[in-house]
């Protein structure tokens, strides 16, 4: 393993082709360590961002326009306004992109028409849960509860990401839904929030830009998660962003305040618990989860980039 290059924004590493046994397909999946990471026994929350190409580096990103989390992040802990974070961003396969970030078999427009997708959010939630998060967990110094743990994404990454509320709340307890896509399926996810019986111990940043169409329909989401106990200004981030439209650079503009919402000192998040003093020593996981673990390392290629 090449050593990694030290920058003041923290350091990246890229597992080139992770592959997936559950969905059968491979992507990448690039990590943000901090500044000095590594040298304590430290245990640092994590954040997992969808569309993960689009997340650090401008080269990799959509029309090269990157969010720029890694600045993002290392200036709010200089300030010291957040608790230092790993980030993992998970690419997107492309051509699957909608069939796995879709909770719903449902038609939606594409390049050569309408095009019905699979709906396999659900495989992909599970994907996360079960083989990305326990290879970072094992290979990284991690605090691997809830309550230090955030799942994120935007437009259809943003959607897929609430939904980790329903289906994974005692995996992930801190939610970032930047422009989701609430017209899936007419408004299947405002439904789905309405019908839920409890209300997860789950923080939400919703938000929507005003430029974007149909727009108005965040509100219809956020009333559902009002009646079913989110606290607007506790734990529920409402914002209507004025002028902003659904773009990579309008959401870059919204990542800072929403890692402080994450990761903020003084939240109910993970900067309000103590970090690890060391890793937890390894327990004997089950046998197949382990095998799969150890199996995608092998499979993977650890490099540098920037």
């Amino acid at each position: 393993m090449a050593p990694r290059k030290k920058v003041p924004e923290g350091s990246l590493r890229l597992h080139r082709r992770f592959h997936s046994r559950g969905l059968r397909n491979r992507r990448d999946v690039v990590v943000w360590l901090p500044p000095g990471y590594g040298k304590t026994r430290q245990g640092y929350p994590v954040v997992y961002f969808q569309d993960g190409q689009n997340i650090f580096a401008p080269g990799t990103a959509f029309l090269g326009n990157a969010w720029h989390a890694g600045k993002a992040a290392a200036g709010l802990i200089r300030t010291g306004e957040i608790v230092a974070p790993i980030m993992v961003g998970i690419y997107n396969t492309g051509h699957a992109r909608m069939h796995e970030y879709a909770p719903t078999r449902a038609e939606f427009p594409g390049g050569d028409g309408t095009t019905k997708s699979r709906g396999a959010a659900k495989r992909y939630a599970r994907f996360v849960v079960n083989e990305v998060k326990p290879f970072i967990d094992s290979h990284y110094r991690t605090l691997p509860g809830p309550r230090h743990t955030a799942v994120v994404g935007s437009s259809m990454g943003g959607l897929v990401a609430l939904y980790f509320a329903l289906w994974h709340p005692r995996v992930f307890g801190h939610v970032g839904a930047l422009s989701p896509s609430i017209w899936w399926d007419d408004r299947v996810v405002v439904r789905d929030f309405s019908a839920l019986r409890q209300k997860p111990e789950v923080r939400i940043w919703l938000d929507m830009g005003t430029a974007e169409p149909g727009w108005e329909s965040v509100r219809q989401l956020r009333d559902a998660l009002v009646a079913r106990g989110w606290v607007p200004g506790a734990d529920l981030h409402y914002a209507e962003v004025a002028s902003a439209e659904h773009s990579e650079k309008a959401w870059a503009k919204r990542t800072g305040p929403l890692l402080n919402f994450l990761l903020g000192q003084g939240t109910p998040g993970p900067a309000a618990l103590a970090p690890a003093p060391k890793l937890p020593k390894a327990k004997k996981p089950d046998a197949r989860k382990s095998a799969a673990a150890k199996s995608t390392f092998r499979r993977t290629v650890d490099v540098d980039i920037w």
